[in-house]
């Protein structure tokens, strides 16, 4: 199986990032967790991005907050999936992040998830390497079916209460 990548910006953007470690644990999807920013690190990301097919990678998942560069960076340097995870700060809430982050130039997608989505940046990348494999499918599936029936459980007692 593919290893996800996932590298963030700085180490303050760790409680954001575990929930997408957490995710990646629960599926069972290999992963490498690094630091690497876009303008204080450029060589060692750049290095990352450029090695990562051969390293064993399927997919990059990069969290940034403010000026946000690191998804593109890495982005530009692999034609591998990333997956971008703006991060909330203090000045503009993670606007400026998340505008960093989807505005990408034609040539050099990356994928946006929403501020501080880091659940849903994991569950992206764990259906990019599902592709390739089975049983995570069926762990999508099963997911998938667990979240509607919860909710369809809820419609039920709602129902019971104001549905005379």
């Amino acid at each position: 199986m593919k290893k996800v990548g996932i590298v963030m910006g700085s180490a303050s953007d760790l409680p954001v990032v575990e929930k997408a470690i957490n995710t990646l644990k629960e599926y069972g999807v290999p992963f490498e967790v690094h630091v690497y920013s876009a303008h204080r690190t450029p060589v060692q990301s750049a290095e990352f991005a450029k090695n990562a097919a051969n390293n064993g990678f399927g997919v990059i998942i990069c969290a940034a907050g403010m000026a946000a560069h690191l998804a593109g960076a890495i982005a530009a340097n692999t034609v591998l999936p990333v997956i971008g995870i703006p991060v909330k700060s203090k000045a503009l809430d993670g606007m400026d992040a998340l505008l960093a982050t989807v505005q990408m130039p034609t040539g050099i997608p990356v994928a946006t998830v929403a501020i501080d989505g880091a659940g849903n940046a994991a569950l992206l990348a764990i259906q990019i390497i599902a592709l390739g494999e089975p049983e995570l499918v069926r762990k999508l599936e099963e997911a998938r079916a667990k979240g509607a029936n919860a909710v369809l459980e809820k419609n039920a007692e709602i129902e019971k209460t104001f549905n005379v």
